[in-house]
């Protein structure tokens, strides 16, 4: 539940629509569902706006299917599963109603109308499932995407070509492996708000990641906030509150 659904909960019993044994039976499950492998928190999203998200791997399919299930009948909220392998996506589509798949992650259930624009901008095209998982994290959470791709450094001016939707964006999520220089070049830019997200595309010095993660936790331009290698999850629910506002 959302405060507006339990707004709306509570008006229907102070109208006389709801009785309040049937309120008390939708707010039974605070403050979580208590399933027999998880703990599922059914009511993040009335106490932060969003709700839980479903990280996908380490569990099973059928873990999966039973928290995406007691999620969707809390809410009408789209449920999104990240890391989701290709198992547990087959048996997600059989039994829910998939609405879109980017990567390794999928929205269950009807995407929110969005209010403001996070540009998700992507360095090379290794960088794309990172993206793809930032872009649809944005959607699940509230606001619209616009994708810029392969606008890497060693081309700056593909980068250039891209200014129009930098400047209209309300943030900017910016993904880049190897030495992780676009956050900065792309703050130079603009003076948007932007997430910088490092991945691990990259040679042998490159750590795995750490290189472009140091890199822009360095940067020189200013106004850079920078999540882990590879969260494009957190990356995206930064930037789509951010937009959204």
């Amino acid at each position: 539940m959302d405060r507006e659904q339990v707004q709306a909960l509570l008006e229907a019993v102070a109208g006389g629509a709801t009785s309040p044994a049937d309120a008390l039976d939708r707010l039974a499950t605070a403050p979580y569902d208590a399933l027999a492998h998880s703990l599922v928190d059914v009511h993040r999203a009335l106490r932060t706006g969003d709700p839980e998200v479903v990280y996908g791997e380490g569990k099973t399919t059928a873990q999966v299917l039973d928290v995406v299930a007691a999620l969707r009948a809390a809410s009408d909220r789209a449920v999104l599963v990240t890391r989701c392998s290709d198992a547990t996506l087959a048996a997600l589509v059989a039994a829910h109603e998939v609405t879109e798949v980017a990567g390794s992650c999928v929205a269950v259930g009807e995407l929110p109308a969005p209010r403001g624009t996070v540009a998700v901008v992507a360095a090379g095209t290794s960088d794309g499932p990172v993206a793809a998982e930032a872009a649809l994290t944005v959607r699940v959470h509230g606001a619209g995407v616009e994708r810029v791709d392969d606008v890497g450094v060693a081309g700056l001016h593909r980068l250039l070509a891209a200014r129009p939707a930098l400047d209209r964006a309300d943030c900017l999520v910016v993904v880049a492996g190897m030495e992780g220089a676009l956050p900065s070049v792309v703050a130079g830019l603009v003076g948007t708000p932007l997430v910088a997200v490092p991945t691990s595309v990259g040679y042998g010095a490159s750590f795995g990641g750490v290189a472009a993660l140091l890199a822009m936790l360095n940067a020189c331009a200013p106004g850079i906030a920078v999540v882990n290698i590879d969260n494009g999850y957190g990356a995206g629910v930064l930037a789509a509150r951010i937009a959204r506002r």
